[in-house]
């Protein structure tokens, strides 16, 4: 049953744009500027958890320990960053606190995590030895949770307004299906929803990843839950969308007094919106602080390894000089890529989505040309037209000279060995059939390089060296490896036919820090050292500072500005460049 809706006397027109405005964002300043602590307001603790351990099995027999000691806590009104890489705990800590551990599956040998009602409430309710009953109350009701992908968690099946109606119904029986329809138009305009009235008909799959997690928002806190555990909410999120989604999320916790305990592995998320800070490493709290301290003065070695891992902090190594000037080895000259808008009975073309408009752009031997922008501008589709991957509806695309955009598949063939790709998922990349030799030794065979498989083995193990993996790789399968091991081995098998040009789109978007840091060490010594040429795609302008030589940015389909890379970071003329540049969360010099 829908919940009944007051009258809305706006018009039902379409909105063109679903995410609030760019010029809505915060100048660039006050976006970067760490938070000012609010804890001298702060009353009383709202969660401790005190030196848990929990451990997890996969048959029942060997247990492993993947929280281990922890104690941390919480108060009203404060929000609290769990930092740390993939596995250190950090999202079984809050597993563990809203009891969503699989059964038989976890056990906790020691520890305790308390959750207290209100100031005066000394005692507090024990959530580890709580019953299912009592924890289906607190969950939704006086904890609200936020996970990182919001379509695995909203129902595709129901609109918005039955999945926030459900939630009311179980928590808050006691209101009327009016109150319940009013309470549900005033959390979607909460979290700024536009025409709220309209999107409770709307399907999750209707709106854009921004909107989606901002109905996770509004769902978490409908019931108005005292603790909001985020994680990693804002990870998949281009940096304008998720510049909106943190200060929304801040002024909605400062409104509403809640606790906030924020997942992330993100250090300038962090310096954007924590009070204090914690950071896990294998299960353990090794340091936590206020957020000024423990990022401007960290003390554990861990810590300083993590901050000094940025791509912003990396000491780019000095390029060695060019023999001759750099050659242009891809040229693209006002490339256009159109896909047809068919409507009607008999699917007539009535307009065109200009993908790519117009875009000229140049990368030479030796250089990293970085193409940044918000998703759906347009990087994916020129990358591809550029590989010749998707036909082009007009323009000129040029390798070494030479006019390949009407070249048959035929033709190109020969010449895929000079132009490869990496992508962003690895583990959808390489096949999970084939070992990794397999993997490495195909595509040598198909362009004869080498004169035996013997040959082509030794090529294969001096590239894993070269990569900076163990020569016993090769016959392993990628399940058997970490993300950026994975990554390291799809890199490889670009390299393994000695390409003189190599695309790389968002391959260190869902790579920990430290992890990231060393692909793109791996990345720059291998573009310096063969004088490659590289187009990388990314949002991340941390990465582009560090690596690229000359960026170029995209706003639907054009490229707006481009230009030497430090000189365009410091001094930017386009205003979306200089939106998009505000909108980036990082740790600045205190």
């Amino acid at each position: 049953m829908r919940p009944e809706m007051p009258a809305d006397p706006r018009s039902k027109t379409k909105d063109p744009r679903p995410e609030a405005p760019l010029s809505h964002l915060e100048p660039r300043a006050s976006n970067l500027a760490p938070r000012t602590s609010n804890l001298k307001n702060l009353e009383s603790n709202l969660l401790t958890i005190d030196r848990l351990t929990t451990e997890l099995t996969r048959d029942g027999s060997d247990w492993q320990a993947a929280v281990l000691n922890l104690s941390l806590t919480l108060q009203r009104g404060e929000t609290y960053c769990l930092v740390g890489e993939s596995g250190s705990g950090k999202s079984v800590t809050a597993l563990s606190t809203m009891g969503l551990l699989p059964p038989r599956r976890h056990r906790h040998p020691s520890g305790s995590i308390r959750l207290y009602h209100a100031s005066d409430d000394p005692q507090g309710i024990e959530l580890l030895t709580s019953s299912q009953e009592s924890l289906r109350q607190v969950r939704g009701g006086r904890i609200g949770m936020i996970f990182q992908e919001p379509m695995t968690s909203l129902n595709p099946v129901m609109t918005l307004g039955e999945q926030l109606d459900e939630a009311l119904r179980l928590h808050r029986p006691q209101l009327s299906r009016r109150e319940r329809g009013e309470r549900i138009l005033a959390v979607l305009s909460e979290v700024q929803i536009p025409r709220p009235k309209e999107r409770i008909e709307e399907y999750p799959h209707r709106l854009s990843g921004g909107q989606r997690q901002r109905v996770m928002i509004a769902m978490a806190l409908i019931c108005e839950p005292a603790l909001l555990i985020a994680d990693e909410p804002t990870t998949a999120l281009d940096v304008t969308v998720q510049a909106e989604i943190l200060r929304l999320m801040r002024n909605l916790q400062q409104s509403h007094q809640m606790g906030l305990l924020f997942i992330t592995h993100d250090f300038g998320v962090v310096a954007q919106i924590a009070d204090r800070v914690g950071v896990m490493r294998r299960g353990e709290l090794v340091e936590q602080g206020a957020t000024r301290e423990v990022l401007y003065r960290p003390q554990h070695p861990y810590t300083q390894s993590l901050i000094a891992a940025l791509p912003e902090r990396l000491i780019r190594p000095p390029s060695r000089a060019a023999t001759s000037p750099p050659q242009p080895l891809v040229e693209i000259d006002q490339l256009n890529v159109y896909f047809p808008i068919r409507r009607g009975l008999l699917r007539r073309t009535v307009d065109h989505l200009r993908a790519v408009d117009g875009v000229s752009l140049a990368v030479r031997e030796g250089e990293v040309v970085a193409l940044v922008g918000e998703s759906g501008c347009g990087k994916t589709t020129l990358g591809k037209a550029l590989l010749r991957l998707i036909e082009p509806t007009s323009g000129v695309i040029r390798l070494a000279g030479r006019d390949i955009t009407h070249l048959s598949n035929r033709e190109l063939r020969s010449l895929r060995r000079q132009m490869q790709v990496v992508f962003q998922d690895p583990g959808s990349s390489l096949n999970p059939r084939l070992p990794i030799l397999t993997t490495l030794l195909e595509p040598m065979r198909v362009h004869r390089i080498g004169s035996s498989d013997r040959d082509r083995i030794a090529r294969a193990t001096a590239l894993l060296e070269r990569v900076e993996m163990p020569s016993d790789s090769l016959r392993r399968y990628p399940h058997e490896f970490s993300g950026g091991q994975r990554q390291r081995l799809a890199i490889a098998r670009a390299l393994v036919l000695q390409p003189r040009f190599i695309l790389c789109d968002e391959i260190t978007s869902a790579l920990d820090v430290s992890v990231q840091a060393g692909i793109l060490r791996l990345l720059r010594s291998l573009v310096d050292e063969d004088r490659l040429g590289m187009l990388f795609i990314t949002h991340n302008m941390g990465v582009v500072q560090y690596l690229s030589d000359r960026m170029a940015v995209m706003y639907q389909g054009r490229v707006v500005e481009s230009g030497d890379t430090a000189t365009l970071l410091a001094a930017p003329t386009a205003d979306y460049t200089r939106t998009l540049l505000a909108a980036v969360p990082r740790i600045v010099e205190g």
